[in-house]
């Protein structure tokens, strides 16, 4: 390998020895406890193959469960023996199919808008949609919480950037009103459900400020969308504000059973990304497997099948969570949003996420779920503040109540034997 000779020239790849993240992840994986990146043997089923045992999946976005319906993988194949294993191009040259086409059209009417585009992943459609739409002398208002993806997208732009602590809307409007004398044009971006706690934006409320500074929203729906509302369109359409949110970015990473992403919109917004966005133009086509399967999961969101796995998502969430309240664990809860939603005054997503405080305390929680057979996911700083260490835990449609009452029997055994050894973890109410 080159290496640099000239001693005055700084190393660019200093950064890469002695790096801090790196040392605790060796030190972690010294011990054992290092709950990233671990090697799933099998599909993405409520019960898993791992690392050469089974394991209770309690870590997916697989909220519907779709990854193995056949209808899904019928799509699949269909595309695969269509269009082969990879159309080789992006979709401005010699990548676009007709599933693509088809694809759009059907996201467009399932979120009520004109016109809809389909990005190769979720990631490339923040980018895409923010550093195209904004400009430099335009501001763009965060929420503290949004997506990693939202905020390189914001700073590809060169935008000024105004964030706003998670769902406080007094400090929104104060950020809004800071961009009114920006001088150029406001988008407001938020996740319609946040990834890591699972809770909600407001949305109703949200939408009203946005049309009193004069903001354009956007909605990331990427753990909203084939999850809450009667079609599953997502937070917008459970709160009845679809019609005043101008853009809704999703993914098929989650409900829809594969990869990819997605921008919905005016079609005028959208024919514009379709000439403009960088990340859809100078990129490879999605494989036809991919589209295909996301296409048959929007259909099977969309048949009579639909509406019960919606419902039993939810139902399996408010499962697990009082499970693991009544054994005394800290649940963060979705904040109640009822008012806006007649009927509904107990909101719930597929994300259940356990309060642990102490990173290296929740490595070790993790560990001894991982043993007992059960697979979460770990949000350590900086993913969340300093001393809010979480186990995010996730459920599917298709989980059944034995499954769920295993693992919440191991939550109950590892918890009475960590405590024994370490002393006593957050109970319930508890907060970071």
């Amino acid at each position: 390998m080159h290496s640099p000779t000239t001693p005055s020239v700084p190393d660019v790849f200093a950064k890469a020895r002695g790096h801090e993240r790196a040392a605790i992840m060796a030190a972690a994986q010294a011990a054992d406890v290092l709950p990233y990146f671990r090697t799933l043997d099998g599909p993405a089923l409520p019960v898993v193959r791992m690392e050469g045992a089974e394991r209770i999946m309690l870590g997916s976005n697989n909220y519907l469960g779709l990854t193995d319906d056949p209808r899904v993988l019928a799509g699949a194949r269909a595309a695969l023996d269509t269009y082969g294993t990879g159309l080789t191009g992006s979709r401005l040259l010699n990548g676009t199919i007709p599933l693509h086409l088809e694809l759009e059209e059907r996201i467009a009417r399932w979120m009520g808008t004109e016109a809809a585009l389909v990005f190769t992943t979720g990631h490339q459609a923040n980018l895409g949609v923010l550093g195209t739409i904004l400009s430099p002398g335009d501001t763009v208002v965060v929420d503290s919480g949004d997506h990693a993806s939202i905020l390189d997208g914001c700073l590809l732009s060169k935008a000024k950037l105004r964030a706003f602590r998670h769902n406080r809307l007094d400090r929104l409007e104060h950020q809004l009103q800071r961009a009114a004398n920006d001088g150029g044009g406001i988008l407001l971006v938020v996740d319609g459900v946040f990834s890591m706690e699972g809770d909600i934006a407001p949305l109703p409320e949200i939408a009203a400020l946005a049309r009193r500074y004069g903001a354009r929203l956007m909605v990331d729906e990427a753990h909203g969308a084939g999850v809450l509302g009667a079609r599953g369109a997502g937070t917008a359409e459970l709160f009845g504000v679809e019609d005043q949110v101008d853009l809704r970015m999703g993914t098929f990473s989650k409900s829809l059973a594969s990869c990819g992403g997605f921008v919905a919109g005016s079609a005028e917004v959208i024919d514009f990304l379709r000439i403009s966005s960088r990340s859809f133009l100078f990129t490879a086509s999605a494989v036809p497997a991919a589209v295909g399967a996301a296409l048959a999961a929007l259909e099977v969101i969309d048949s009579p099948d639909g509406p019960p796995l919606l419902q039993a998502v939810l139902d399996n969430a408010r499962y697990l969570r009082d499970g693991l309240e009544e054994r005394g664990f800290a649940v963060v809860s979705a904040q109640p949003l009822g008012e806006w939603v007649p009927g509904q005054s107990d909101i719930v997503t597929p994300i259940v996420p356990v309060l642990i405080g102490d990173d290296w305390k929740a490595a070790l929680v993790w560990k001894a779920l991982y043993d007992a057979g059960v697979f979460v996911n770990t949000a350590l700083h900086p993913a969340v503040p300093p001393g809010g260490a979480l186990l995010r835990t996730s459920v599917m449609a298709t989980h059944d109540r034995p499954t769920l009452d295993r693992a919440l029997e191991a939550f109950s055994t590892v918890k009475a034997a960590f405590e024994a050894e370490h002393g006593p973890l957050p109970g319930p109410g508890a907060h970071a």
